[in-house]
Protein backbone atom coordinates (compact mmCIF):
# COMPACT_ATOMS: atom_id res chain seq x y z
CA UNK A 1 0.00 0.00 0.00
CA UNK A 2 1.35 3.40 -1.00
CA UNK A 3 -0.14 6.76 0.05
CA UNK A 4 0.51 10.05 -1.74
CA UNK A 5 -0.44 13.67 -1.05
CA UNK A 6 0.91 15.94 -3.76
CA UNK A 7 0.11 19.30 -5.36
CA UNK A 8 -1.51 19.56 -8.74
CA UNK A 9 0.91 21.64 -10.80
CA UNK A 10 1.48 20.89 -14.45
CA UNK A 11 -1.40 18.55 -15.15
CA UNK A 12 -4.11 21.05 -16.04
CA UNK A 13 -5.14 21.00 -19.68
CA UNK A 14 -5.99 24.21 -21.50
CA UNK A 15 -9.65 24.79 -20.78
CA UNK A 16 -9.90 27.25 -23.65
CA UNK A 17 -8.71 24.76 -26.30
CA UNK A 18 -10.77 24.75 -29.47
CA UNK A 19 -13.16 21.77 -29.65
CA UNK A 20 -13.24 19.35 -32.52
CA UNK A 21 -15.77 20.10 -35.25
CA UNK A 22 -18.93 18.06 -34.75
CA UNK A 23 -21.48 16.85 -37.21
CA UNK A 24 -23.22 13.84 -38.65
CA UNK A 25 -26.89 13.02 -39.10
CA UNK A 26 -29.26 14.10 -36.34
CA UNK A 27 -32.23 11.88 -35.50
CA UNK A 28 -34.95 13.26 -33.26
CA UNK A 29 -35.93 11.70 -29.96
CA UNK A 30 -38.36 8.91 -29.23
CA UNK A 31 -39.32 10.33 -25.84
CA UNK A 32 -35.67 10.32 -24.76
CA UNK A 33 -33.85 13.04 -22.86
CA UNK A 34 -30.62 13.77 -21.03
CA UNK A 35 -26.97 13.92 -22.07
CA UNK A 36 -24.75 11.14 -23.35
CA UNK A 37 -20.97 11.36 -22.81
CA UNK A 38 -18.72 9.20 -25.00
CA UNK A 39 -14.98 8.44 -24.82
CA UNK A 40 -13.66 8.05 -28.37
CA UNK A 41 -10.71 5.78 -27.93
CA UNK A 42 -9.31 5.89 -31.48
CA UNK A 43 -9.98 9.60 -31.76
CA UNK A 44 -8.43 10.50 -28.37
CA UNK A 45 -11.45 12.66 -27.66
CA UNK A 46 -14.60 13.10 -25.58
CA UNK A 47 -18.05 13.74 -27.07
CA UNK A 48 -21.15 15.29 -25.54
CA UNK A 49 -24.49 14.38 -27.18
CA UNK A 50 -27.89 15.93 -26.52
CA UNK A 51 -30.09 12.85 -26.37
CA UNK A 52 -33.31 14.74 -27.06
CA UNK A 53 -32.29 15.84 -30.55
CA UNK A 54 -29.41 13.45 -31.22
CA UNK A 55 -26.93 16.29 -31.76
CA UNK A 56 -23.27 16.03 -30.80
CA UNK A 57 -22.88 19.45 -29.20
CA UNK A 58 -19.22 19.28 -28.13
CA UNK A 59 -16.09 17.27 -28.79
CA UNK A 60 -12.69 17.92 -27.17
CA UNK A 61 -9.26 16.33 -27.24
CA UNK A 62 -8.29 14.00 -24.39
CA UNK A 63 -5.38 11.75 -23.54
CA UNK A 64 -4.48 8.97 -25.94
CA UNK A 65 -6.71 5.89 -25.88
CA UNK A 66 -9.43 6.99 -23.43
CA UNK A 67 -11.70 4.16 -22.31
CA UNK A 68 -14.21 4.15 -19.47
CA UNK A 69 -16.00 7.22 -18.09
CA UNK A 70 -17.43 7.99 -14.67
CA UNK A 71 -19.41 11.04 -13.52
CA UNK A 72 -19.21 13.04 -10.28
CA UNK A 73 -22.10 12.72 -7.80
CA UNK A 74 -23.45 16.16 -8.79
CA UNK A 75 -23.03 15.33 -12.51
CA UNK A 76 -20.97 18.49 -13.01
CA UNK A 77 -17.77 16.62 -13.95
CA UNK A 78 -16.76 13.54 -15.88
CA UNK A 79 -13.58 11.54 -15.33
CA UNK A 80 -11.81 9.98 -18.33
CA UNK A 81 -9.59 6.93 -17.76
CA UNK A 82 -6.35 7.19 -19.77
CA UNK A 83 -5.63 3.60 -20.75
CA UNK A 84 -2.35 4.34 -22.54
CA UNK A 85 -0.97 6.64 -19.86
CA UNK A 86 -0.67 7.30 -16.15
CA UNK A 87 -3.42 9.77 -15.35
CA UNK A 88 -7.13 10.36 -15.03
CA UNK A 89 -8.56 13.53 -16.57
CA UNK A 90 -11.53 15.67 -15.54
CA UNK A 91 -13.92 17.68 -17.73
CA UNK A 92 -17.00 19.79 -17.05
CA UNK A 93 -20.05 17.99 -18.35
CA UNK A 94 -21.81 21.14 -19.53
CA UNK A 95 -19.06 22.38 -21.86
CA UNK A 96 -16.36 19.67 -21.80
CA UNK A 97 -13.91 22.34 -20.63
CA UNK A 98 -10.89 20.82 -18.91
CA UNK A 99 -11.08 20.61 -15.13
CA UNK A 100 -7.58 19.23 -14.58
CA UNK A 101 -5.95 15.83 -14.23
CA UNK A 102 -4.36 13.61 -11.61
CA UNK A 103 -1.09 11.86 -12.44
CA UNK A 104 -0.78 8.42 -10.89
CA UNK A 105 2.12 5.97 -10.77
CA UNK A 106 4.26 5.14 -13.77
CA UNK A 107 2.54 2.80 -16.24
CA UNK A 108 -0.76 3.04 -14.34
CA UNK A 109 -2.85 2.35 -17.48
CA UNK A 110 -6.24 3.04 -15.92
CA UNK A 111 -8.96 1.38 -17.96
CA UNK A 112 -11.92 1.63 -15.60
CA UNK A 113 -12.81 3.97 -12.74
CA UNK A 114 -15.85 4.59 -10.55
CA UNK A 115 -16.73 7.95 -8.98
CA UNK A 116 -18.80 6.82 -6.00
CA UNK A 117 -21.80 8.93 -4.87
CA UNK A 118 -19.96 9.43 -1.59
CA UNK A 119 -17.15 11.20 -3.42
CA UNK A 120 -14.34 8.63 -3.43
CA UNK A 121 -12.89 7.54 -6.79
CA UNK A 122 -11.66 3.98 -7.36
CA UNK A 123 -9.50 3.26 -10.41
CA UNK A 124 -7.94 0.04 -11.62
CA UNK A 125 -4.20 0.38 -12.38
CA UNK A 126 -3.93 -2.46 -14.87
CA UNK A 127 -0.33 -1.65 -15.74
CA UNK A 128 0.81 -1.73 -12.09
CA UNK A 129 -1.06 -4.77 -10.76
CA UNK A 130 -2.96 -2.59 -8.29
CA UNK A 131 -6.01 -0.49 -7.47
CA UNK A 132 -6.15 3.22 -6.61
CA UNK A 133 -8.38 4.95 -4.10
CA UNK A 134 -8.43 8.67 -4.96
CA UNK A 135 -9.74 11.45 -2.72
CA UNK A 136 -10.04 14.59 -4.85
CA UNK A 137 -12.00 17.76 -4.30
CA UNK A 138 -13.39 19.96 -7.07
CA UNK A 139 -12.99 23.66 -6.23
CA UNK A 140 -13.99 26.51 -8.54
CA UNK A 141 -14.41 24.10 -11.41
CA UNK A 142 -11.02 22.37 -11.15
CA UNK A 143 -9.40 19.52 -9.27
CA UNK A 144 -8.22 20.99 -5.97
CA UNK A 145 -4.50 21.72 -5.74
CA UNK A 146 -4.12 19.09 -3.03
CA UNK A 147 -5.47 15.59 -3.11
CA UNK A 148 -4.45 12.13 -1.95
CA UNK A 149 -4.37 8.80 -3.65
CA UNK A 150 -3.64 5.43 -2.13
CA UNK A 151 -2.56 2.32 -3.97
CA UNK A 152 -3.53 -1.20 -3.01
CA UNK A 153 -1.08 -3.78 -4.35
CA UNK A 154 -2.43 -7.18 -5.29
CA UNK A 155 0.59 -9.33 -6.19
CA UNK A 156 -0.05 -12.62 -7.94
CA UNK A 157 3.46 -13.96 -7.84
CA UNK A 158 5.20 -12.05 -10.63
CA UNK A 159 6.10 -8.41 -11.10
CA UNK A 160 4.38 -8.37 -14.49
CA UNK A 161 0.99 -9.51 -13.17
CA UNK A 162 -1.68 -7.05 -14.34
CA UNK A 163 -4.18 -5.14 -12.25
CA UNK A 164 -7.96 -4.94 -12.69
CA UNK A 165 -9.44 -4.10 -16.09
CA UNK A 166 -12.99 -3.42 -14.86
CA UNK A 167 -13.91 -2.26 -11.36
CA UNK A 168 -17.02 -1.71 -9.27
CA UNK A 169 -17.62 -0.31 -5.77
CA UNK A 170 -20.01 -1.24 -2.97
CA UNK A 171 -22.93 1.08 -2.11
CA UNK A 172 -21.28 2.02 1.21
CA UNK A 173 -17.88 2.70 -0.46
CA UNK A 174 -16.01 0.25 1.77
CA UNK A 175 -15.24 -2.43 -0.82
CA UNK A 176 -14.31 -2.71 -4.48
CA UNK A 177 -13.95 -5.56 -6.94
CA UNK A 178 -11.86 -5.93 -10.07
CA UNK A 179 -11.45 -8.44 -12.89
CA UNK A 180 -7.98 -9.56 -14.04
CA UNK A 181 -8.37 -10.70 -17.65
CA UNK A 182 -5.20 -12.76 -18.32
CA UNK A 183 -5.37 -14.71 -15.06
CA UNK A 184 -9.15 -15.08 -15.04
CA UNK A 185 -9.35 -13.75 -11.49
CA UNK A 186 -11.79 -11.67 -9.50
CA UNK A 187 -10.29 -9.66 -6.63
CA UNK A 188 -12.16 -8.11 -3.68
CA UNK A 189 -10.54 -5.06 -2.04
CA UNK A 190 -11.04 -3.27 1.26
CA UNK A 191 -10.79 0.38 0.17
CA UNK A 192 -10.92 1.68 3.75
CA UNK A 193 -8.29 -0.62 5.28
CA UNK A 194 -6.45 -0.63 1.91
CA UNK A 195 -5.89 -4.34 1.48
CA UNK A 196 -6.97 -7.30 -0.62
CA UNK A 197 -9.70 -9.27 1.16
CA UNK A 198 -10.04 -12.30 -1.08
CA UNK A 199 -9.72 -13.41 -4.66
CA UNK A 200 -10.98 -16.20 -6.85
CA UNK A 201 -9.89 -17.68 -10.16
CA UNK A 202 -12.84 -18.17 -12.52
CA UNK A 203 -10.95 -18.66 -15.78
CA UNK A 204 -12.04 -17.97 -19.34
CA UNK A 205 -10.75 -14.38 -19.63
CA UNK A 206 -13.12 -12.78 -17.14
CA UNK A 207 -13.68 -9.11 -17.90
CA UNK A 208 -17.26 -7.83 -17.61
CA UNK A 209 -18.30 -6.87 -14.10
CA UNK A 210 -21.46 -5.46 -12.50
CA UNK A 211 -22.80 -5.20 -8.97
CA UNK A 212 -26.46 -5.48 -8.04
CA UNK A 213 -28.04 -2.26 -6.69
CA UNK A 214 -28.21 -3.76 -3.19
CA UNK A 215 -24.50 -4.64 -3.28
CA UNK A 216 -25.06 -8.32 -2.50
CA UNK A 217 -24.55 -9.92 -5.90
CA UNK A 218 -21.69 -9.72 -8.39
CA UNK A 219 -22.09 -10.53 -12.06
CA UNK A 220 -18.90 -11.50 -13.89
CA UNK A 221 -18.57 -12.36 -17.59
CA UNK A 222 -16.29 -14.92 -19.20
CA UNK A 223 -15.30 -13.87 -22.71
CA UNK A 224 -13.88 -17.27 -23.59
CA UNK A 225 -16.75 -19.36 -22.23
CA UNK A 226 -19.74 -17.22 -23.35
CA UNK A 227 -21.30 -17.24 -19.91
CA UNK A 228 -21.73 -15.06 -16.85
CA UNK A 229 -21.31 -15.97 -13.22
CA UNK A 230 -23.59 -14.89 -10.42
CA UNK A 231 -21.46 -14.63 -7.27
CA UNK A 232 -21.97 -13.78 -3.63
CA UNK A 233 -20.26 -10.37 -3.42
CA UNK A 234 -18.57 -11.11 -0.09
CA UNK A 235 -17.52 -14.75 -0.35
CA UNK A 236 -17.16 -14.81 -4.16
CA UNK A 237 -18.91 -18.18 -4.18
CA UNK A 238 -20.84 -19.13 -7.32
CA UNK A 239 -24.62 -18.95 -7.08
CA UNK A 240 -25.33 -19.55 -10.77
CA UNK A 241 -23.66 -19.89 -14.18
CA UNK A 242 -25.68 -18.65 -17.16
CA UNK A 243 -24.94 -19.21 -20.84
CA UNK A 244 -25.27 -15.97 -22.82
CA UNK A 245 -24.16 -14.67 -26.22
CA UNK A 246 -20.68 -14.87 -27.70
CA UNK A 247 -17.96 -12.85 -25.92
CA UNK A 248 -20.04 -11.08 -23.22
CA UNK A 249 -17.53 -8.25 -22.88
CA UNK A 250 -19.68 -5.98 -20.66
CA UNK A 251 -22.51 -6.38 -18.15
CA UNK A 252 -24.95 -3.69 -17.01
CA UNK A 253 -27.43 -3.98 -14.16
CA UNK A 254 -30.91 -2.57 -14.68
CA UNK A 255 -31.66 0.17 -12.08
CA UNK A 256 -34.42 -2.01 -10.63
CA UNK A 257 -32.07 -4.94 -10.11
CA UNK A 258 -34.57 -7.18 -11.90
CA UNK A 259 -32.34 -7.74 -14.95
CA UNK A 260 -28.75 -7.74 -16.05
CA UNK A 261 -27.79 -7.38 -19.69
CA UNK A 262 -24.65 -8.48 -21.49
CA UNK A 263 -22.98 -6.78 -24.43
CA UNK A 264 -22.05 -9.66 -26.71
CA UNK A 265 -19.08 -8.55 -28.77
CA UNK A 266 -19.08 -11.78 -30.75
CA UNK A 267 -22.60 -11.43 -32.14
CA UNK A 268 -23.48 -7.75 -31.99
CA UNK A 269 -26.40 -8.49 -29.68
CA UNK A 270 -27.52 -8.27 -26.05
CA UNK A 271 -28.64 -11.04 -23.69
CA UNK A 272 -31.24 -10.08 -21.08
CA UNK A 273 -31.06 -12.13 -17.86
CA UNK A 274 -33.86 -12.23 -15.29
CA UNK A 275 -32.12 -12.02 -11.90
CA UNK A 276 -34.94 -13.86 -10.11
CA UNK A 277 -34.75 -16.96 -12.31
CA UNK A 278 -31.12 -16.62 -13.48
CA UNK A 279 -32.27 -17.30 -17.04
CA UNK A 280 -31.88 -15.50 -20.35
CA UNK A 281 -35.40 -14.26 -21.09
CA UNK A 282 -34.70 -12.58 -24.43
CA UNK A 283 -32.05 -11.43 -26.87
CA UNK A 284 -31.82 -8.00 -28.48
CA UNK A 285 -30.14 -7.73 -31.86
CA UNK A 286 -28.22 -4.47 -32.28
CA UNK A 287 -25.94 -4.72 -35.33
CA UNK A 288 -26.02 -8.51 -35.43
CA UNK A 289 -22.34 -8.54 -36.40
CA UNK A 290 -19.02 -9.04 -34.67
CA UNK A 291 -17.60 -6.43 -37.03
CA UNK A 292 -19.40 -3.64 -35.12
CA UNK A 293 -17.11 -4.24 -32.10
CA UNK A 294 -19.97 -3.72 -29.67
CA UNK A 295 -18.56 -3.01 -26.22
CA UNK A 296 -19.93 -0.68 -23.53
CA UNK A 297 -23.54 -0.77 -22.32
CA UNK A 298 -25.26 1.75 -20.06
CA UNK A 299 -28.86 2.31 -18.93
CA UNK A 300 -30.46 5.68 -18.40
CA UNK A 301 -31.53 6.33 -14.82
CA UNK A 302 -35.05 4.94 -15.05
CA UNK A 303 -34.02 1.95 -17.13
CA UNK A 304 -36.25 2.72 -20.12
CA UNK A 305 -33.33 3.23 -22.52
CA UNK A 306 -30.16 1.22 -23.07
CA UNK A 307 -27.16 2.57 -24.98
CA UNK A 308 -24.65 0.29 -26.73
CA UNK A 309 -21.33 1.43 -28.17
CA UNK A 310 -20.58 0.10 -31.67
CA UNK A 311 -16.93 1.03 -31.48
CA UNK A 312 -15.89 0.05 -35.00
CA UNK A 313 -18.85 1.93 -36.52
CA UNK A 314 -18.23 5.17 -34.56
CA UNK A 315 -21.79 5.23 -33.30
CA UNK A 316 -23.98 4.52 -30.28
CA UNK A 317 -27.24 2.57 -30.56
CA UNK A 318 -30.22 3.75 -28.52
CA UNK A 319 -32.49 0.85 -27.53
CA UNK A 320 -35.97 0.84 -26.03
CA UNK A 321 -35.51 -1.70 -23.25
CA UNK A 322 -39.17 -2.75 -22.98
CA UNK A 323 -39.51 -3.68 -26.65
CA UNK A 324 -35.89 -4.30 -27.59
CA UNK A 325 -36.24 -2.00 -30.59
CA UNK A 326 -33.19 -0.08 -31.78
CA UNK A 327 -34.63 3.43 -31.98
CA UNK A 328 -31.74 5.31 -33.60
CA UNK A 329 -27.97 5.76 -33.71
CA UNK A 330 -25.81 8.65 -32.53
CA UNK A 331 -22.63 9.50 -34.42
CA UNK A 332 -19.50 9.90 -32.26
CA UNK A 333 -15.80 10.42 -32.78
CA UNK A 334 -13.56 7.57 -33.92
CA UNK A 335 -13.94 4.52 -31.72
CA UNK A 336 -16.72 5.64 -29.37
CA UNK A 337 -16.56 3.29 -26.38
CA UNK A 338 -16.86 4.48 -22.75
CA UNK A 339 -20.35 5.82 -21.95
CA UNK A 340 -22.13 7.81 -19.27
CA UNK A 341 -25.69 9.18 -19.20
CA UNK A 342 -26.67 12.18 -17.09
CA UNK A 343 -29.84 14.26 -16.73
Amino acid sequence: MKTFAIPLTTLLLASCAEPYPVGGPVQMAHGSEGTLLVANRRGASLSRIDIANGEETHRVETCENPHELTVSPDEAFVLVACYSGREVQFYRTETLASAGAIGLGANARVHSAIWHPGGVIVAGAEGRGSLYRIDAEMVNGFVHHYYTFEEIDAPTGTESSPGPHMVTVSPDATQAWGTIIPTGELVRYDIVGLEVLNRRTLGGQVEALALSPDGETLWVGSNADAKIYRLDAETLETEAEIAVGDVPIRIASHPSGDYVVTSNFGGGDISVVDTASNEVVRAITVSGSRDAVQVTLVFNKNGTRLYAAETANDRIAEIDFASGAVLRHFRTGPGGDGLAVID
